[in-house]
């Protein structure tokens, strides 16, 4: 069930977005005289597998890795002043997100990003905005010791504060029984990792991907025709719409918030200046505000700025309500199974 995508380095970009623009210029050619059904099949092989529902495991060892990190997830006790878990910022119950255009941390300050949605996550190419995680295992410890967000003072401090709650070391036991201490930061991750893992959520258009044409009614088929030959495409490719390549913001307008130089902060090289990780669109109707900055309240002004910024095009309004309607056809719910937090938690 598990996708993997290549990193592709930056300087690679430029081709590669040739390539992608070659790509739907053929397939807008093939689709223009072919019949609706016939010219929407046309399109279908860019986005390649639909999604499929994660199923929780039936090996004990590999359930109890998943319990521990559902636990862990919503444990606000991971946090310095046990106000802040995981949950807090990336909700199982709301797309994985807060709705906040920056997200509330440690005593009240704010992030200094939009906080992206966890669901679908550990498909991505790299975690965060500037994909400074590898995977969702080093992600999920990141925000424990960062300062404004969970603000941990140490990975021994976590280890330590878990270790004294009773009923954690049992449960660390039954997740990592070949680990000794079982309770370690690196297994906090990974269990937190493993139960991301679970974050799959298909919708309507994943229907659509497995051969039933109908699964998407006419203004959203109309939309999924428009997304790809406006340009679209070029950047959110392959099953979860983007996720998997980095990507200049502001291609053809330059973005108006230049403060936040997206991968040029972590890397320090000048190619790099306003390159940021593609987000997936998958859920996207269900997960703003949008951007990094967290600077479009709306979907529909998300789209045009994007139009603008990224393409050098004004959409009309018909279009952009076209191509929100097939947005909207990406949402997928997370199944209660998995979104559920735990019953009960150690030690209350």
């Amino acid at each position: 069930m598990r996708l993997t995508h290549a990193k592709i380095p930056v300087s690679s970009l430029p081709m590669r977005v040739h390539t992608f623009s070659l790509i739907f210029s053929v397939y807008i050619g093939v689709f223009s005289w072919l019949k609706a059904d016939d010219a929407t099949k046309a399109l279908l092989p860019i986005f390649g597998e639909p999604l499929q529902v994660a199923k929780l495991p039936k090996d004990p060892t590999a359930f109890a890795l998943i319990e521990l990190g559902r636990t862990l997830y919503h444990e606000k006790r991971l946090s310095r002043d046990n106000s802040i878990s995981c949950n807090s910022c990336h909700r199982t119950d709301a797309f994985g997100v807060d709705g906040e255009k920056f997200s509330l941390g440690f005593d009240n300050h704010r992030t200094g990003r939009n906080s992206p949605t966890s669901f679908n996550a550990f498909l991505h190419v790299a975690q965060f905005w500037d994909g400074r995680a590898p995977t969702v295992e080093e992600q999920a410890k990141g925000p424990i010791l960062a300062g404004g967000e969970m603000a941990m003072p140490s990975a021994e401090a976590v280890v330590e504060k878990l270790g004294k709650i009773e009923g954690y070391e049992a449960l660390f036991q039954k997740a990592f029984p070949k680990s000794d201490p079982a309770i370690t930061y690196d297994n906090v991750g990974k269990a937190i990792g493993a139960y991301e893992r679970l974050f799959v959520t298909p919708g309507r258009f994943d229907n659509l991907l497995a051969g039933k044409p109908k699964a998407l009614n006419d203004p959203e088929l109309r939309g999924l025709k428009k997304f790809v030959s406006v340009g679209c495409v070029a950047c959110h490719t392959g099953n979860l719409l983007g996720g998997n390549t980095y990507q200049k913001l502001g291609l053809k307008m330059a973005w108006p918030n230049q403060k936040d130089q997206g991968r040029f902060d972590l890397t320090k090289k000048e190619a790099d200046k306003m390159f940021f990780k593609v987000p997936s669109l998958r859920n996207i109707a269900k997960t703003g505000p949008y951007f990094h900055d967290g600077s479009s309240d709306k979907l529909e002004d998300a789209v045009q700025r994007m139009a603008q910024h990224q393409l050098g095009k004004d959409l009309s309004i018909e279009d952009r309500a076209d191509i929100v309607a097939f947005l909207r056809s990406l949402t997928g719910k997370l199944p209660n199974v998995v979104a559920a937090p735990p019953k009960s938690f150690p030690g209350k």
